[in-house]
């Protein structure tokens, strides 16, 4: 089997996540500076931080897109032009969100989506349908794999969600991100001075691999 590993560009993706989580603007400047350095447009970082605010909360991706806002202004003064990048397409006529939404999220799990909580509270599975994965993933300026990337990074970047981040192993797996591909992330969080993030995410993959044998 050829072993694929991330390229530059998704290897600067999870650092980027993880200290939005964190809430570490300093960090997460120079985390940014190296996402623009390995290939990631202004574009590609802004649908990220975006993207973070379902997981992390309105006040973590505001705080990280005025933090990216003034980079990029700073960097403009200085001369440096970073590629914009590409706008996501319009979202396909004549599907309503929980259509594109339930499509969306059966192929990233690999089976349709069900479970007692969402039973317990309905609406939870009709804002992530309609909104995560229909309103934010149904947008195409990002692959899957690349939102599976800044999903990791920003799970494992929190406290007491490894449930969430397993699952979303098992789904980067489901969507063809290989093992090598998926340590590659964990190196990337390593290198980038969260040691504590890089081990919470250690163990999710761990159990999960295990799991799966």
């Amino acid at each position: 089997m050829k072993v694929t590993e991330l390229t530059s560009r998704q290897q600067a993706i999870a650092p980027i996540s993880a200290f939005t989580a964190l809430g570490d603007n300093h960090k997460l400047r120079a985390a940014l500076e190296a996402g623009l350095h390995a290939g990631l447009t202004i574009n590609d970082i802004k649908e990220i931080l975006v993207q973070l605010y379902a997981y992390l909360g309105f006040p973590r991706a505001l705080n990280a897109l005025g933090t990216f806002m003034t980079l990029v202004n700073e960097r403009k003064e200085q001369g440096i032009n970073d590629i914009a990048g590409s706008e996501a397409s319009p979202l396909p006529a004549g599907r309503s969100l929980l259509e594109l939404g339930t499509s969306v999220q059966t192929y990233l799990i690999g089976v349709p989506a069900k479970g007692p909580v969402f039973d317990f509270a309905p609406a939870i599975d009709t804002y992530l349908k309609e909104h995560l994965f229909g309103d934010i993933f149904g947008r195409d300026n990002l692959s899957y794999e690349d939102r599976e990337i800044a999903t990791l990074g920003a799970l494992a970047g929190l406290e007491g969600v490894e449930p969430q981040l397993m699952s979303h192993f098992n789904i980067s797996l489901n969507i063809g991100l290989t093992e090598t591909q998926l340590w590659g992330v964990i190196v990337a969080l390593e290198n980038s001075a969260c040691p504590v993030v890089a081990q919470r995410a250690t163990s999710a993959l761990e159990k999960v691999l295990a799991a799966s044998k």
